[in-house]
């Protein structure tokens, strides 16, 4: 079964740092799409980045340039590298992969950036 478990969020300062992790159950993101997605109160859910099965990056415009998404040698965990963070930046943030047209989400993890 796969199971997906970020960490790393809290509050930080506009301006701010913050580095995301999505620990997966095996080593399942290698060849597949996997991304990191956010949703803030009363929005809709939008990808922010995104590591393609041929191994390039998405990222969406409000955040290119200021976030960035790697993963270990293992395939295994995902990382999502956010600077320069600002107050609409505040959301929800949660993995998701895609094996065999069937998406899988991890729990989400808070990120709040705020004076």
């Amino acid at each position: 079964q796969v199971q997906l478990v970020e960490s790393g969020g809290g509050l930080v300062q506009p301006g701010g740092s913050l580095t995301l992790s999505c620990a997966a159950s095996g080593a399942i993101f290698s060849g597949n799409y996997v991304g990191w997605y956010r949703q803030a109160p009363e929005k809709r859910r939008e990808m922010v980045a995104a590591i393609t099965i041929s191994g390039g990056l998405d990222y969406a415009g409000s955040v290119k340039g200021r976030f960035t998404i790697t993963s270990d040698n293992a395939m295994n965990t995902v990382f999502l590298q956010m600077t320069n963070l600002r107050p609409e930046d505040t959301a929800v943030y949660t993995c998701g992969v895609i094996i065999n047209r069937t998406r899988y989400w991890g729990q989400g993890t808070q990120v709040t950036v705020s004076a």
